[in-house]
């Protein structure tokens, strides 16, 4: 009993949850970071018929908040909930107040010296090529972001004016500093930009400004004022360079903040979210779901000590509920795999899940396609290529791997298979004479008589009986193909006797009458064998045993639904008229033996690409070997031997990957996989989706 519970998924119980809204937020955080509790159809299906806006629209906007913030202090916020982070409170709203009202003033700040450093730049451009075009002064009206003023100003406010105008204007002393006193009037050239014209003449106004004429035949632009520019573009630089130091200085500082406030607050959308979904009171939630019944205890106290007691909660095993009884709903399947297997899990439910309570056929897969992998990919040095991708891969491997650790497992399990195939062919990196050595020590004192490799698969002239040991490589990969098609028959028989289905348990092609045919046959193919290899000792003969043997299956998948029909009291036994059953039962005949006899025949393919990836290999090293005989030749021979191998293992990979594949899908599970399940997904803060 406890190994087939092992071919099961665990057992899963109903809960149904009602929470007090003061403690729904505290339970559902709880729910998220626990992920034991697969949320109900109903749940889950939902839509947000009743969120609540206000809540929603203000965590979305302090997200957008912090997205912009950190976008500009270039910092990648996560998209999924971290495991440390908590509700958002009011601490951690006054925190990213804090944090963006920082952000924002340097922004704002960086954005007006920019624009002022543009502006700058521009009037710069525009007089510099005035100056050299040599024109009349007074055309400088006609510029398009350059306002001069020429005029004269007593020079004791002068520095007043630099003073009020020094943001807006440069203020350029026309008169020589040795020429006159320090007081009285002086002639000033005053620049703005044309947007700041008006501020220009209302502060020289406000001064006494006396404009002055200037002669028409008076040309060029004074360098004070480019020189002046040139300074103002200078200190915008600065100002800029300083911007960029600070932006440095607090990505720093509030890098790890931004990541967790931006947590929290997913977490806390993720609730609104939830909640609008569930049902609820004007004082209470109500939330359903499933629960590994092993857990329930410890998920039960939990709850309690959360709530401080504040909960209802009930529980249901899956027999107890109409819609289980009526296939509304399914229970959600949750393996118990150790590692091994586990890392196999995803070609399963690619496919996908076992009905809750049938035979779990993950163990099964992860044996069998190492097995088909090994034979079809064998090479000790590329399965060592292999074993290290997976262990690269892995949790020890580096960062920038982690996102393929799911494949780290079946890598190191399909090159562990690669690596004793390739120890039975005697192939290392497509060499064919490294192993030779120590294969001879290994059958010698196993064996008695040393051999050169302990499986042939090229039938080579040279190697004698190469060609039978080929033929008993063959009949050993469909010996493989009997094994999964009879344990897919088997797997498929044991989850129809529990699903109730008896009438396809006994009397389907997929049933007893099915594994009944194929084994009988099986027999009758290897007697036939047996006396085609050994005429002289045996002969092959059809009996009437046989004939019974065959025509007894046969007879129960052409009648089953006859027979079941009788065996149940029925009255109504041919359901459509007889013709109509006697069309249906034929089709179904030539369709049972037809498939059984390709299910089988398919796994030739593992042979055929066997022999292909020793074809393949044994050309890459005979090439090599042969070019290490031309000068310079041992260069290229390298340079053939890994570009040969990089090849065989990613094309040579990949399609063998394709091949198991399809072999567990249509010749595995194609023979119980009638109807799948639903995977037990419980609610996570994982990354959002609508």
């Amino acid at each position: 009993m406890k190994i087939a519970g092992k071919l099961r998924s665990r057992k899963m119980k109903r809960i149904e949850l009602s929470v007090l809204k003061r403690d729904i937020d505290t339970v559902i955080e709880f729910l998220g970071r626990l992920a034991l509790f697969h949320l109900s159809q109903d749940d889950s299906a939902q839509e947000e018929h009743n969120l609540d806006t206000d809540a929603y629209n203000e965590i979305q906007e302090k997200l957008d908040n912090l997205g912009r913030a950190a976008s500009w202090l270039e910092i990648s916020l996560p998209d999924e909930v971290e495991e440390s982070s908590t509700y958002p409170g009011e601490t951690e709203t006054l925190l990213l107040s804090k944090v963006n009202s920082v952000i924002s003033s340097l922004i704002k700040q960086e954005n007006e010296c920019r624009d002022e450093r543009r502006k700058i730049d521009e009037t710069l451009n525009e007089a510099k090529a005035f100056g050299k075009l040599n024109a009349a002064f007074s055309n400088l009206d006609q510029l398009s972001y350059l306002t001069l003023r020429v005029g004269r100003l007593d020079k004791r406010r002068q520095m007043e004016l630099k003073d009020n105008l020094s943001e807006h204007a440069l203020i350029i002393a026309l008169d020589d500093k040795d020429s006159e006193s320090s007081f009285g009037s002086g002639r000033i050239l005053a620049a703005a930009s044309r947007k700041g014209r008006f501020a220009l003449d209302s502060e020289l106004k406000k001064m006494d400004f006396v404009p002055i004429d200037i002669p028409d035949d008076f040309k060029g632009i004074p360098s004070e004022l480019l020189n002046g520019l040139e300074d103002r573009l200078k200190h915008s630089d600065t100002e800029l360079s300083d911007i960029e130091r600070k932006r440095k200085l607090l990505g720093d500082e509030y890098g790890a903040v931004l990541k967790r406030l931006a947590s929290s607050f997913l977490m806390a959308k993720m609730i609104v979210q939830l909640k609008s979904r569930l049902v609820s009171t004007e004082n209470v939630f109500l939330l359903s779901g499933w629960v590994p019944k092993d857990k329930i205890s410890f998920f039960v106290s939990e709850l309690e000590k959360l709530t401080q007691g504040r909960i209802a909660l009930r529980s249901y095993d899956p027999e107890e509920l109409e819609n289980i009884k009526a296939g509304r709903e399914k229970v959600p399947v949750y393996m118990n795999h150790g590692n091994f297997v586990k890392g196999f899990e995803n070609i399963v439910f690619t496919y996908g899940a076992p009905l809750y309570g049938t035979i779990d056929p993950t163990p099964f897969v992860a044996v069998s396609f190492c097995v088909l992998f090994g034979i079809m990919f064998g090479d000790l040095g590329q399965g060592m290529v292999l074993f290290l991708l997976g262990f690269l891969t892995g949790t020890k491997g580096p960062r920038f791997l982690s996102r393929f650790r799911k494949f780290s497992v079946p890598l190191k399990a399909v090159g562990v298979a690669s690596m004793i195939m390739g120890i039975l062919t005697g192939s290392f990196f497509t060499n064919e004479e490294i192993l030779v050595g120590p294969v001879r020590t290994i059958t010698g004192m196993l064996f008695g008589t040393p051999i050169d490799r302990i499986l042939t698969i090229m039938p080579l002239a040279e190697m004698g009986g190469s060609v039978s040991r080929l033929f008993y490589f063959f009949g050993f990969t469909v010996s493989v193909g009997v094994l999964v098609n009879s344990a897919g028959l088997i797997v498929n028989i044991i989850n129809q006797i529990v699903l109730k289905k008896y009438e396809k348990a006994l009397f389907s092609k997929t049933g007893l009458a099915g594994l009944m045919l194929f084994w009988y046959a099986l027999f009758i193919a290897i007697r036939f064998i047996i006396a085609m290899l050994n005429p002289e000792t045996s002969a092959f003969s059809f009996t009437y045993i046989d004939a019974v043997g065959l025509a007894i299956p046969l007879f129960m998948i052409f009648f089953g639904s006859a027979m079941w029909r009788i065996l149940c009291r029925e009255k109504k036994i041919f359901n459509e008229g007889f013709m109509t059953f006697f069309m249906e039962g034929f089709v179904e005949i030539l369709d049972t033996v037809s498939g059984l006899i390709s299910n089988t025949v398919s796994f030739l393919r593992v042979g055929a690409f066997a022999l292909s990836h020793a074809v393949l290999a044994y050309i890459v090293f005979r090439f090599s070997e042969q070019v290490s005989e031309i000068p310079v030749g041992t260069f290229f021979s390298i340079l053939i031997l890994v570009l040969g191998n990089v090849i065989i293992i990613l094309l040579e990979g990949l399609i063998v990957t394709i091949q198991v594949v399809r072999l567990q899908y249509y010749e595995f599970f194609s023979k119980f996989f009638t109807e799948t399940g639903v995977e037990f997904n419980p609610f996570r803060f994982k990354k959002l989706q609508k």
